[in-house]
């Protein structure tokens, strides 16, 4: 888990970087069906979209997400293992960020003013959480949190190494 703000960046652009990429593919392919067009219409639609889920997950989502599961969800026995804090949020964070940004995507493809939407919205988030859930706990989340995890360490070596400089500088 994240243990500051600068950790708290690296993680969500990973994390968000990674999940738009394979949902906006998975969305536009959805749509528009597998051509030779589709690298470049994802590539168009993954700024935006990249812009939209980072301002979410830092401001809307990711807090509810934490403050539901530490309230709510996390007990005792929970919190003496932080795989199951890190799944119980991950969950929690999927089912956010895909109920934004699934109205998101219809918005963006003007979807919302034609009739149905209720049903095109369902359809929308339905698919699009297949696809969210497992891609995140099975391989944006464990890549996301392995890179967090040597980022941790290579810090906690340099504190090291420096408190050991002071410390040899304070002995003599």
């Amino acid at each position: 888990m994240p243990r500051n703000l600068k950790e708290e960046i690296v993680f969500t652009a990973i994390m968000a970087g990674l999940m738009v990429l394979v949902m906006t593919g998975y969305n536009v392919a959805m749509a528009q069906g597998l051509s030779s067009e589709l690298p470049m219409a994802i590539l168009s639609a993954y700024p935006l979209g990249l812009g939209v889920a980072i301002v979410l997950d830092l401001l809307i989502v990711g807090p509810i997400a934490k403050g539901l599961a530490f309230k709510y969800i996390i007990n005792d026995y929970m919190k003496k293992n932080t795989a199951l804090i890190g799944i119980t949020i991950s969950v929690l964070m999927v089912l956010g960020m895909v109920t934004l940004m699934s109205f998101f995507g219809i918005a963006v493809e003007g979807k919302l003013s034609q009739g149905h939407v209720l049903a095109t919205y369902g359809h929308t988030w339905i698919f699009n959480l297949i696809v969210a859930l497992p891609l995140q706990l099975l391989i944006v989340g464990p890549i996301a949190r392995g890179v967090l995890g040597k980022m941790q360490k290579a810090v906690a070596k340099v504190e090291e190494t420096e408190a050991e400089s002071k410390a040899t500088k304070e002995e003599i």
